[in-house]
Parts: C-alpha cells; sequence; structure tokens
C-alpha cells in the first residue's frame, strides 16, 4: 500500500541568498523548498542539529552529506556542517516557525543535559582534541547543556559515577576508547540505586585504542567509527538496550559488556603493551611472535548453549560452587574485595537448573563477546547482538600455525568463524576453569575483560602486579538489555 504523501504543516515565503522562495515545514518532519534549480529538503530529525531566531532570520544549524542538504533523495557521503538562514519579513510567521521548529525537535526525546567523561590519556591522548574539535561544537549546536570532566586516573569515571546526581542529566557520555564505558557501567551498577541508575543512557564517542562498542553501534547502520558519527547518534536521541555479563569468582564481581578472553587473545591483547611504542601496529607485530612461538593452555569450560547449539560439548553439571576456590597459582594476588549486600548483585537465574555442557581443554584460545566488533578493525562475532541475552563464545582448541595465521587476518571482516578449527555459537552462562600452559605446567595464562587484566596466572607478563581475581574458576552470566546506550537506530 502507497504511503501518503507528506502535507505542509505550514508554508511561508522567505528570502534564501537573495531569492524569494516558498518554504514547507512537512508532517513528516521535512523542510522543503527550492533553490530556482533543484528541490531541496531537510530533514529535521536526521540533520538538523538546533537554530537560532537573529533578528528576521532563522538559522538553521545542520549537518548534511555531501554538503547538499539532500538528505531526502538518500544521498550519501562525507558529513558536513552547514548553516542554513531563512529571512521572513512577517514577526507572526518568524514566531510561528519558531515555535513549530521547537516543538517538533522537543517531540523528538532528545537530551539537553549530558555529563561528559573525556580520557585525555587514553589511545593516541586524542580525546580531548576531539572534544574541542568535534564533540563540543556539535553539542553547542543541538543546545546541549554539557558538566565536563576529565578523568585523572584509573577508575576515576567509576567514582565519579557510584556518586554523580543523575536526576540533572539525560545521558552520560564516554569521549575515549571502551574504558571508561566499563567504568561507567561498573559505577551504575554499584549504586544503591542502581536499579535505576542503569537505565541512564550511556554515549560512546571513539577516541581511543581499543573502540569496540563505537564500531559495533555505528556498524550496525552502515556509518563509519567516527566522533562526528557517534556525536550524531546521541544528539538524536536514539537508543538501545545492551546486555550486561557478570562476571563473578567468590564475592568478587565485575560487570561486563564487551567481551572476555583467555589464551592466544588475551596475550595478544595484554602482553604486546609492552610495544605500545608501535602504536597500533603492536597488535600485529605480537600476534605473528605468538602464533610463532604457539602456547596451548590446559583447562575446562562449561556453559548453558542457546536454543539451537546444544550439540556443543558434553552434557555436565553446574560447576558455579568452585569459584570461590584459593588463588593456586599467583600468590601476589590481591585478596579478594568484599561486596556488600548493596548495588546489583547479577542476573536472577538459578543456574543450577539449567542445563550445562562442557568442553575441556588443551586450548589456544576461548573468546566471549557480547558485540560484533572488539576493536575497529576486529569482527569477532559477526552474529552478537546487543540485547539478545546471550554471549558469543569462539573457540580454538587445536590448530597448525599456518591456518590459525590465516584465520587470524580474516578477523577484520569476521571471516575467522568459518574455520574448521573455529567453534562458534552461543551461550546464556559461562564457567571457566583456567589451567597451566600445557609445555610449562609452572605458568598459568591471563584473563582478559573487556580490555583489562581480570586475573594473571604464574610467569605471565606483569604477574607481580594486583589483579582483581585471582587465577582460578570463575563464572559469567548475561542478563538480558540491563544496560542502555545511545544508538543510531
Amino acid at each position: 500500500m502507497d504511503q501518503p504523501e507528506s502535507q505542509p504543516l505550514i508554508s511561508d515565503r522567505f528570502l534564501i541568498n537573495g531569492t524569494l522562495t516558498s518554504v514547507d515545514f512537512c508532517d513528516d518532519g521535512k523542510i522543503r523548498w527550492s533553490d530556482g534549480h533543484t528541490d531541496r529538503c531537510l530533514a529535521v530529525e536526521k540533520e538538523v542539529l538546533g537554530f537560532a531566531s537573529e533578528g528576521s532570520r532563522i538559522r538553521i544549524r545542520a549537518i548534511v552529506e555531501n554538503g547538499g542538504g539532500l538528505c531526502c533523495v538518500g544521498s550519501r557521503g562525507k558529513l558536513v556542517r552547514k548553516d542554513f538562514v531563512f529571512e521572513i519579513a512577517s514577526a507572526d510567521s518568524h514566531r510561528l516557525w519558531c515555535r513549530k521548529l521547537r516543538e517538533y525537535i522537543d517531540s523528538l526525546g532528545r537530551p539537553k543535559r549530558l555529563f561528559v567523561f573525556v580520557n585525555p590519556f587514553g589511545g593516541k591522548k586524542s580525546a580531548s582534541k576531539i572534544f574541542l574539535d568535534v564533540v563540543s561544537p556539535l553539542f553547542k549546536d543541538a543546545d546541549i547543556q554539557l558538566t565536563i570532566q576529565e578523568t585523572k586516573h584509573q577508575l576515576h569515571a567509576k567514582a565519579v559515577t557510584q556518586t554523580l546526581d543523575l536526576s540533572k542529566y539525560d545521558g552520560l557520555v564516554c569521549v575515549s576508547g571502551d574504558g571508561i564505558l566499563v567504568e561507567v557501567v561498573n559505577g551504575l551498577l554499584e549504586r544503591d540505586d542502581w536499579d535505576s541508575a542503569i537505565k541512564m543512557p550511556i554515549g560512546v564517542v571513539p577516541a581511543g585504542t581499543g573502540n569496540g562498542m563505537a564500531k559495533s553501534l555505528l556498524d550496525s547502520v552502515g556509518d563509519p567509527c567516527s566522533p562526528i558519527n557517534a556525536v550524531l547518534a546521541i544528539i538524536r536521541g536514539h537508543k538501545c538496550s545492551l546486555d550486561v555479563a557478570t562476571i563473578l569468582q567468590g564475592e568478587t564481581k565485575f560487570f561486563s559488556v564487551l567481551m572476555l578472553a583467555w589464551g592466544l587473545v588475551a596475550d595478544i591483547d595484554i602482553e604486546s603493551e609492552k610495544y605500545r611504542w608501535m602504536g597500533s601496529a603492536r597488535l600485529d607485530f605480537y600476534a605473528l611472535q605468538r602464533i610463532s612461538h604457539l602456547r596451548k593452555y590446559n583447562g575446562c569450560i562449561s556453559f548453558v548453549p542457546a536454543p539451537g547449539f546444544e550439540a556443543f560439548g558434553e552434557p555436565s553439571t553446574y560447576k558455579g560452587e568452585s569459584t570461590s576456590g584459593l588463588n593456586t597459582f599467583n600468590p601476589s594476588q590481591e585478596e579478594p574485595i568484599k561486596v556488600q549486600q548493596h548495588g546489583y548483585q547479577g542476573p536472577n537465574i538459578e543456574l543450577e537448573k539449567l542445563q550445562w555442557r562442557t568442553i575441556d581443554g588443551p586450548f589456544v584460545s576461548i573468546w566471549l563477546h557480547n558485540v560484533p566488533w572488539g576493536g575497529e578493525d576486529t569482527m569477532a562475532a559477526p552474529d552478537a547482538k546487543f540485547s539478545d541475552g546471550y554471549l558469543d563464545l569462539i573457540i580454538i582448541r587445536d590448530c597448525p600455525k599456518l591456518p590459525l595465521l590465516a584465520l587470524m587476518s580474516e578477523l577484520n571482516k569476521g571471516n575467522h568463524i568459518k574455520s574448521p578449527y573455529v567453534m562458534y555459537f552461543k551461550v546464556k552462562a559461562f564457567v571457566l576453569e583456567p589451567g597451566h600452559r600445557t609445555e610449562d605446567p609452572t605458568k598459568g595464562g591471563i584473563i582478559d575483560s573487556d580490555g583489562e587484566v581480570l586475573a594473571r596466572g604464574n610467569g605471565t607478563y606483569k604477574c607481580d602486579q594486583k589483579a582483581l581475581m585471582a587465577y582460578d574458576n570463575l563464572q559469567i552470566a548475561v542478563d538480558q538489555g540491563l544496560a542502555t546506550v545511545f544508538s543510531p537506530i
């Protein structure tokens, strides 16, 4: 059935670039006019940031593709900031247009007050410049009030979030890599009012080394992972739910929104920090080293498969009670943090009543993902959804070096999951029992979650440093759609 044609809400004649032109503001939210040669239009929801009344003029601040303001005919190209100035002689008509524009923009549910974290230390240390050059000007054009907090040290954003008066804001924004996002989520969930706090929308502007969440959100609509696209998604105010995984060991909790890795991927991610001077090339460089001197790890995983994936593994029972075990690998490990009975306690799931399955090692790599992209060039889990209530599990048990190198080179396209050496399926809950390296029983591995070290075994990189958890059994369960993020759709 054909869609009805849009109808003008108001029409008037404006002076545009010295020419008197008829302009319509239509019920589909588009402003339409002709410049004498071409029919033009601006989609208020997608392209208009805000507007200002300047005497007899109305200045519309917009982001358009190819600089043309031709969104209505479906053009796609580079985004350009552009003003459109409409001048009208009648004061009554001027007031009516301003009122209709304001009513329409307000009806879109856009944020008006945002608390912004800027991490000046992450990645190439470019977040402050990105904020000043891109983020701040666009929010100003959209008439959004900002409260800005530069992070001073690790866990600063978490501490601020735990005590922030959220009633003053319509959202929280992280101008950083993924690390500040993770701190904010953990801060919200450790509040006494966590159940209302976690509903606060979170926006992510890519400005770090790992921009997996921003890439995942923007790629879902085919947009490039750029600060300008991320800011526009926040301004437009669209939101989506996001699964949160609770990683539990005894009474110690960590809330994850991105990934958990053990084995090859964790080793590359964390140990390559010694080559940080190489920039992003350090990951590829160190991946070659790790593949040429490949490690395998003893251990076992247990999981509750999503419907349709019950064929993976062998039937098992719930092993979660063992997660409070003592650290047998790293005696320098910090004592488990005692979490008092306030804040979020994890998903309300009776894990022992679920149908568990198990796979024994040794393993080359275990990788759990909540979103498709682990970084701007790593599509780790192409089938991952933001709010399906499952984690995507990628397993490599054994793989010759050349095929392993080949499948790792396919990570940017997500084609690694097609390799016969890769098992890829979805799980609702997961238990990891990490073990020693097969070639050296005196050494353990690294457990990495959301880019941070969760646990270090004996003999690992910087194993003398404290970590949140022991290198021992831990369990993960997913709470579907617990958090909320600003999204392009």
